[in-house]
């Protein structure tokens, strides 16, 4: 009787357990497939559901990630790439504003793939597309080797400032969903 007693137990355990498992993925795809876009036809793809769980935003083709860590410029990307994804690229400032719209007042200063190469000295995002409209700097503070980009927004400042890359930052991962 008392081992029966612990079949039925287990069982019910289990049956609980599948249960909770599909409410939560029922859960999941309500709250974050409904509508994550101004577009009533856009539906996230499964497969990205758990960049969201990870604290990643929609925003127009991509997924956004803030960093909660400061980084070097470097590390920052290393830990984009890790991701699947790479710092943030800002084609223009319709984009720029979009980003620090819809709530996302970020309040902090945040690395971007944005980086100067020293063979021509010119400034290239990492995607290799040159860069064609700045919105601030870079200019070489003081004759200091600023060779990365940060997007400013703090102390009334918004805009991009360029820094030395050896420094700390807070960091901005993107990850392209759509072409």
């Amino acid at each position: 009787v008392l081992r029966n007693l612990h079949r039925v137990i287990g069982v019910s355990f289990g049956l609980l357990c599948v249960l909770q498992a599909a409410l939560n993925i029922c859960l999941v795809k309500h709250k974050y497939g409904v509508r994550v876009s101004h577009d009533r036809n856009f539906q996230m793809p499964d497969d990205h559901y758990p960049y969201f769980q990870q604290g990643w935003f929609h925003f127009q083709k991509s997924l956004y990630y803030i960093s909660s860590v400061k980084n070097t410029w470097h590390l920052s990307r290393e830990y984009c790439l890790q991701e699947g994804a790479d710092l943030a690229v800002i084609n223009s400032r319709a984009e720029q504003v979009g980003l620090g719209g819809g709530g996302r007042n970020f309040k902090m200063n945040l690395w971007i793939g944005l980086v100067e190469q020293e063979s021509e000295r010119t400034w290239r995002w990492v995607d290799g597309t040159p860069l064609t409209e700045s919105l601030g700097e870079p200019n070489n503070h003081k004759g200091n080797q600023e060779d990365c980009a940060e997007h400013l927004d703090r102390d009334g400042k918004k805009g991009w400032n360029d820094l030395v890359c050896e420094l700390r930052n807070f960091y901005m991962c993107e990850k392209r969903i759509f072409p």
